[in-house]
């Protein structure tokens, strides 16, 4: 079904976090974090090129025993921590683009989404195409349902905080709600340009 698409995976891994230093090759059970992106990316067998949008060289080395291809770093100006990941989608596929590989669909496989499985990015891949969607995004079930949650005025009060109607329902019959949850992106490249 996707046979016949041109599919690359970005993964984003910026060098200068300034959260968790260095949080993209940090050791994660025995591996640097980005290499559980580049190792699900890989057991799909769908992807006709495995990206690592970095600023470093020394991320690219990493990524590059792992098995993924950086043909170029980013450019200076994606390298801050004002740059969004979808500036680092352009420039990739600009760049891919510069050098005459284009592809009809892109994946973003977030390095901090470590735990998503191979089948998941299959299944976003084959839900895309069969419901000739533009994109698909990862969800998953909230912990706590929104209905539960409330602003705080100044003085704390508590008084309204939630509607009426909930507080007589069980949890159990509230609505189930969902959350993006970051592991997988995957967008049409004609219709994200």
């Amino acid at each position: 079904m996707y046979k016949s698409k041109r599919i690359i995976a970005i993964i984003p891994a910026r060098s200068g976090s300034k959260g968790l230093p260095n949080k993209n090759i940090r050791n994660l059970n025995g591996k640097p974090l980005i290499a559980f992106s580049i190792d699900g990316a890989k057991e799909t067998g769908i992807f006709d090129e495995i990206f690592l949008s970095t600023d470093s060289q020394k991320y690219a080395n990493i990524a590059i025993e792992y098995g993924a291809n950086v043909p170029f770093l980013r450019s200076e100006k994606l390298a801050t921590d004002t740059a969004s990941t979808w500036d680092c989608v352009v420039e990739a596929l600009e760049q891919y683009h510069a050098i005459g590989k284009d592809y009809d669909i892109f994946v973003i496989l977030q390095p901090t989404s470590p735990l998503r499985k191979a089948e998941d990015i299959i299944n976003a891949i084959e839900l895309m195409i069969m419901n000739s969607a533009d994109s698909v995004v990862s969800v998953c079930e909230s912990e706590h349902s929104p209905l539960w949650y409330n602003t705080l005025p100044e003085n704390k009060s508590l008084n309204g905080f939630l509607r009426k109607e909930i507080l007589t329902k069980p949890r159990q019959e509230l609505p189930t709600y969902y959350r993006i949850n970051g592991a997988i992106y995957a967008i049409k490249t004609d219709y994200f340009q």
